[in-house]
């Protein structure tokens, strides 16, 4: 069996989100299929790219190659499909993005991590809302399976596109391995902060987190709140936040940090929230937990899947709340430890390889 992949996420250096979950999938595969057979058949795999593959990339050898086509411009609708149409190397074709190519004569998978932009659409721009609500709706129908990362994501898919349950498969991502598993300092920082760790956007409510840490350091003044992720988009009402409640000298931005960074500060870390409105999975709970950080996050969407009772539940639409739960963990170390003990067990129950088999098993299954 060839499988195809479209591995433009994963070609890229600075990964997050849906960059994370398609270089995790390419490289498990690429371990998997190195060391033993699928179902006793021999899996081979064609990575399809817009680019040269970076030297991050799983090595070619027989079983695994790139092939790097073009023009870049439109590249899934027109160089993909046209290759794929024209050359038949593959017998079934996955994408872990929402965009699939178009007109394709092999059989395609998609992964569709979420649906924010139909529940949220007003938090996204018009152009990228346009793109994400007409090439998804083209994906979903012409793709033989779909995967996402929750059952909550499952169940907005199967409800808003009207689906079979049986098209929609969960597999539930891992965590990415850090380099290291000891706690070090952060020069630039006290030891006493908050964490936030996500892309800046309105669906991750970190304006109302801001708010909400304006009230924490009325008694705990030397508090930081420590916000880690790369812009996304309408982030201008995030970063001016802490000038309108007068607290800019506890808020600290850091755009795209080194692994041995992000590790530092979750090891360090008081505790991570992540307040958002929406989350198809929610991979900085399971971080936090690895590094023996206390979490808390909203009681919405998938968030209760991927924290179980390891984490504090706030409603993300009220910053009081989110202010109570964030002093509670300042104030009760019984309860920080039981957080931190159960968070070590949680996060075990995902792994990046289980993910992978469990993905490869299905995209067998559609060559039958």
């Amino acid at each position: 069996m060839i499988i195809g992949i479209d591995g433009n996420e994963a070609n890229i250096v600075n990964r997050v989100g849906i960059g994370e979950y398609a270089f995790e999938l390419l490289f498990n595969f690429e371990k998997i299929s190195s060391i033993c057979k699928l179902n006793q058949r021999q899996v081979k795999f064609y990575i399809y790219l817009k680019d040269s593959p970076l030297s991050h990339m799983p090595k070619e050898r027989n079983g695994w190659s790139y092939r790097v086509i073009g023009p870049k411009k439109l590249w899934t609708q027109i160089a993909l499909p046209i290759d794929l149409y024209l050359h038949r190397l593959v017998d079934v074709f996955f994408t872990p993005t929402h965009y699939s190519p178009r007109f394709s004569p092999i059989p395609t998978a998609v992964s569709i991590m979420d649906i924010s932009y139909i529940m949220y659409p007003n938090l996204f721009k018009k152009k990228d809302l346009y793109q994400l609500i007409n090439w998804t709706k083209y994906s979903i129908k012409n793709a033989k399976k779909i995967f996402t990362i929750s059952n909550a994501s499952k169940n907005d898919i199967i409800n808003h596109y009207k689906l079979i349950a049986e098209k929609v498969v969960v597999t539930y991502p891992g965590i990415k391995k850090f380099m290291i598993n000891e706690k070090k300092s952060i020069n630039e920082q006290k030891k006493d902060y908050i964490l936030f760790v996500g892309t800046l956007q309105p669906r991750k409510n970190i304006a109302r987190l801001i708010e909400a840490f304006s009230y924490v350091i009325e008694k705990n003044k030397n508090l930081n709140l420590v916000i880690v992720g790369k812009k996304g988009w309408q982030y201008e009402e995030i970063l001016t936040s802490p000038i309108k409640w007068g607290i800019e000298d506890n808020v600290i931005f850091k755009d795209f940090v080194t692994d041995l960074e992000l590790e530092s500060l979750y090891s360090n870390a008081t505790c991570m929230v992540l307040p958002s409105l929406y989350e198809g999975f929610g991979l900085p709970v399971l971080e936090a937990m690895k590094h023996n950080c206390p979490v808390i996050v909203s009681n919405v969407s998938s968030l209760p899947e991927v924290g179980g009772d390891a984490v504090l539940y706030i409603n993300p639409e009220d910053p009081y709340d989110i202010a109570e739960k964030i002093n509670k963990i300042i104030s009760n170390g019984t309860l920080r430890n039981s957080l931190i003990a159960k968070g070590k067990k949680q996060f075990k129950k995902f792994s990046w390889e289980k993910a992978a088999r469990e993905t490869l098993n299905v995209l067998e299954e559609m060559n039958k």
